[in-house]
């Protein structure tokens, strides 16, 4: 009702210092003081935009009207910031909740000759501050699940390197379990880095992964067929005795594909194979000691 936003932007435009106040020691009490001298600037903030949206004629009962549009930014913008900062949605909710209090009592005082007007104007904020901080939540929640995706982004990028091992060699050391959307990053990663180097040999070394199943089998297998695909050969390594026999018991088919019980040995081959001839080198001739030299 009109009436009613009108009362609390009277309310808000004369008694600002009492509100303000009387909010940030509701934030103290609640929260201990901690980033008390953020959220002071934020109560600032926030008011003037509840004042603005009143002032455009904004609905205490419809909180997705565009005049509201300026406060559901700051409480987007609030609500991203505090879950960068770790913050919990507890807290972010808490900061919008805050100001209950001080708008009933500033209410009360306003409407007090007038008790069923109170009531409905007090049903009304109460509505409007419950949204603007369910607004806070879900605007946290969803941030928080981008910052989680990013984060499992940047940890599967670096948990499947490809590393140039020899020229025309490279190698992806891959740990943990593989899955689809791994497998694709893998296989994306590599073949780019094959197109980069010009290598001819890639191998797949499946030393930290626990487990081979049909799936991670097959996974491989599709690798494989991208790497051949491209020009280049691939060799498996990491055939511990266990997964050598997972994959007999499963039938799966790895004819053609040479496999390897280390990365040294699949590296060894990778060379030869290349082109490349490594020797160890003669053991240096010991230089005779001084007391040798005096026994002579």
């Amino acid at each position: 009702m009109k009436k009613n936003s009108a009362a609390v932007e009277s309310l808000l435009s004369q008694n600002r210092e009492q509100v303000l106040s009387e909010w940030r020691a509701e934030l103290t009490a609640a929260g201990g003081g901690r980033g008390l001298s953020s959220e002071i600037q934020g109560t600032e903030q926030l008011l003037e935009a509840l004042l603005a949206a009143l002032r455009a004629d904004g609905a205490l009962d419809n909180f997705d009207d565009k005049p509201w549009e300026k406060v559901r930014e700051f409480l987007s913008g609030l609500s991203r910031s505090r879950a960068a900062q770790g913050s919990t949605a507890a807290d972010t909710s808490r900061f919008v909740l805050a100001v209950k209090k001080p708008l009933f009592s500033g209410l009360q005082r306003k409407l007090a000759h007038e008790p069923e007007t109170l009531v409905i104007a007090v049903w009304e904020v109460s509505t409007l501050i419950d949204n603007m901080a369910q607004f806070t939540v879900t605007t946290y929640q969803r941030t928080r699940e981008e910052i989680i995706s990013r984060q499992q982004q940047e940890l599967l990028e670096l948990s499947t390197p490809v590393i140039k091992m020899w020229d025309g060699v490279l190698a992806v050391p891959m740990i943990g379990t593989l899955d689809s959307g791994r497998t694709q990053l893998v296989m994306e990663a590599l073949l780019q880095r094959i197109v980069e180097t010009g290598s001819t040999i890639a191998i797949i070394d499946i030393t930290g992964v626990p487990t081979v199943d049909t799936l991670v089998a097959q996974h491989l297998l599709k690798t494989v067929t991208a790497i051949r695909l491209m020009g280049a050969e691939c060799i498996i390594s990491g055939i511990r005795p266990q997964i050598a026999q997972t994959i007999v018991h499963l039938g799966i088919d790895l004819q053609g594909i040479i496999t390897k019980a280390t990365l040294a040995d699949a590296l060894a081959v990778a060379l030869k194979r290349a082109g490349f001839v490594v020797s160890r080198s003669k053991p240096a001739v010991a230089a005779a000691t001084p007391s040798a030299a005096a026994a002579d």
